[in-house]
């Protein structure tokens, strides 16, 4: 049976999530449509709960007057069939209520609803540009991610269980009080009126109170996971007082609406309870009229003095309830400004996968800056009519002094951001008219900032080829020097080698390491079209110039795009295309370049000069050495 109710919703929907609706209450629906024949079951349970608790004050007055009226000797024979029905009512009727309730609202929507949310929100975030992660906390993402599920379960069903249970109840509260005297209603709808005086004043401001702290718990849990993510950075500076401090700073901030918030929780609550003393004196001193002059029995005089009491509590409940309902209300709002922004990268409708014969790469007179790309800040063009053709399994390096453009050329083609003018394209196809993930899909890619998942080290080099052979893993982590380190790997649940999970972004790992494992990754992706942007960075001259070679193997075939400061490490390469302020400045090879003088010598002789003599073909300096890698050999020949 509950088995049943729980596969009532599928938190895992296969329909992919357009941007939900920016203003809050089509927000909320848009979200609980799917769920709506669910939460209307809940809503008529709840009300026929209520309908029986507010029936059994009624049932209390009648006691109290049976009791004053009838005989010992004859009560039970003259109420004993009424009294059976009320037991079953208690015993029965009210429990399974309850229970059918509970089925709905635990079983069915409890788990599943702020799952079905977290899902949908969190395949819409992985369709996000690189831009949008780039502006924003990962902490304070993923923070909003998890509050605004379940403050939007809770804003549904509290909005049900409230609405319903004031209306039901305190309907059925009027009826009881007015079937005995009218004039006892008069008490009950004072307060009313007043109770909703206090709500109007006070529940707008608890609610800009809970958005400012949702705001504020959201950037809190970012700084703290920005620190945690970086402990290396704030250790190695010596600055966890320093972060500390800053972490202090949020936390005091989140502090200021909490203390808001607590203040007109204090002013909300002493206001009630004077209110519901001022109806418990009204109620009781009318009703004790009214019988003095014989217009009620004191049966009705016990359900409206009980009712009071009654209201009492409920009341105080609905205030918290409603407290809350508004504190989720303002994480929703906060959480809203994050998941309702457009993705800034689409892909075209009717969008072709991308199919590579050759690996002809072209820009075609492109040009980009950020500012165009990420909301329009002032930043000068990284990227100014920039035409180049990569021949078929030709292999060029992208050489420049820092910010020339060189990642951001390796990024326009893989399409992180879309080019502000002119276009890419591979094998003639236009790379903004075909899907990103076929594009990407044919592209591999090694960077310096090598960021693992925090998984086991299979499944980060299976990223490359999920559907890789146990062999082809092998294979990959042999060409890529990474065997020897891998075996001798351990976690702390015991896990070793392959099975060996890398911390968060491969902490457990050296940077060596990480590169390595990258390298295997895209060794067994065996994409057409590699790009390589600083490669082997991290890697000691042993160990790179023994995974050079097979970078070299794994070149052969391919269109080859290399980005290195590192010049030797590129200098074998086919074409060299040396970059100014976004523009080719120089192309040619290593040696054409050299005999030049420009740019491209001026970088190189800053990197060897006093250890190579640059002017001479050979490469060799006056003690016959050479450069470091295979690359700068075969760049002297």
């Amino acid at each position: 049976m509950f088995s049943y109710f729980e596969r009532l919703i599928d938190p895992f929907p296969r329909e992919r999530l357009g941007s939900p609706p920016p203003t809050l209450w089509r927000f909320i629906w848009y979200f609980a449509r799917p769920i709506w024949p669910l939460l209307a079951v809940m809503a008529v349970l709840n009300a026929l709960v209520s309908l029986v608790e507010v029936s059994l004050f009624g049932f209390l007055g009648q006691i109290v007057d049976w009791l004053s009226a009838s005989s010992r000797e004859t009560f039970l024979a003259d109420q004993g069939w009424t009294l059976v029905a009320m037991g079953f009512v208690i015993l029965v009727v009210l429990p399974g209520l309850v229970f059918a309730e509970a089925l709905v609202g635990f079983q069915a929507i409890f788990g599943n609803f702020p799952m079905r949310f977290r899902w949908s929100i969190h395949n819409w975030l992985l369709e996000q540009s690189l831009g949008f992660f780039q502006d924003e906390f990962a902490g304070r993402v993923s923070t909003k991610l998890m509050q605004t599920a379940l403050a939007l379960r809770e804003t549904i069903t509290k909005s049900i269980d409230v609405m319903l249970y004031v209306v039901v109840y305190f309907g059925g509260i009027i009826f009881l009080v007015a079937s005995a005297d009218w004039r006892l209603v008069l008490p009950f709808a004072g307060w009313l009126g007043l109770y909703f005086v206090l709500l109007r004043y006070f529940i707008p401001r608890l609610m800009v109170v809970a958005e400012h702290q949702a705001g504020s718990r959201a950037q809190m849990t970012g700084r703290i996971v920005d620190a945690y993510a970086n402990i290396g950075t704030v250790k190695l500076f010596a600055h966890t007082r320093r972060e500390a401090e800053h972490s202090r700073r949020s936390m005091a901030a989140f502090l200021q609406p909490v203390y808001g918030q607590a203040r007109l929780i204090n002013g909300f609550y002493t206001s009630l309870t004077l209110l519901n003393s001022l109806l418990l004196l009204a109620v009781g001193a009318l009703g004790i009229w009214l019988w003095l002059g014989g217009a009620i029995s004191v049966g009705a005089v016990a359900v409206g003095v009980g009712l009071v009491l009654r209201l009492n509590g409920m009341s105080q409940w609905i205030m918290w309830e409603v407290s809350a309902l508004f504190e989720n209300i303002g994480t929703i709002s906060d959480g809203i400004a994050t998941f309702t922004l457009p993705v800034a990268l689409n892909d075209e409708p009717g969008a072709k996968k991308l199919a590579v014969a050759t690996g002809e790469v072209r820009f075609e007179n492109v040009g980009f800056g950020y500012a165009e790309a990420r909301s329009h800040r002032q930043a000068g063009a990284v990227v100014e009519d920039f035409t180049l053709t990569i021949r078929p399994g030709e292999k060029i390096g992208l050489v420049g002094r820092s910010g020339a453009g060189k990642t951001t050329l390796l990024n326009l083609l893989l399409r992180f951001y879309d080019v502000d003018q002119g276009r890419i394209l591979i094998d003639g196809q236009d790379i903004s008219r075909v899907t990103q993930e076929s594009l990407r899909s044919q592209i591999g890619m090694v960077t310096q900032d090598t960021s693992l998942l925090h998984r086991s080290i299979r499944e980060n080099i299976l990223y490359g080829r999920p559907d890789a052979s146990e062999a082809d893993v092998r294979r990959a982590v042999e060409r890529a020097q990474a065997a020897g380190f891998i075996d001798d790997l351990s976690d702390v649940d015991g896990r070793h080698g392959l099975d060996a999970e890398v911390g968060e972004r491969g902490v457990k790992l050296s940077g060596g390491q990480r590169q390595r494992i990258a390298i295997a990754r895209v060794m067994l992706k065996d994409a057409p079209i590699l790009l390589l942007d600083e490669a082997t960075s991290a890697l000691d001259s042993e160990v790179e110039a023994a995974i050079a070679e097979n970078l070299y193997t794994l070149m052969q075939g391919k269109t080859v795009i290399a980005v290195a400061h590192r010049l030797s490490t590129i200098a074998a390469l086919d074409r060299l295309i040396v970059l100014d302020r976004g523009r080719i400045a120089e192309e040619g090879t290593h040696a054409e370049l050299i005999q030049r003088g420009g740019i491209y010598a001026s970088l190189w002789n800053r990197q060897v000069g006093g250890f190579i003599d640059a002017g001479r073909d050979d490469g060799n300096d006056e003690d016959g050495g050479v450069g470091t890698t295979p690359g700068a050999a075969r760049a002297a020949e």
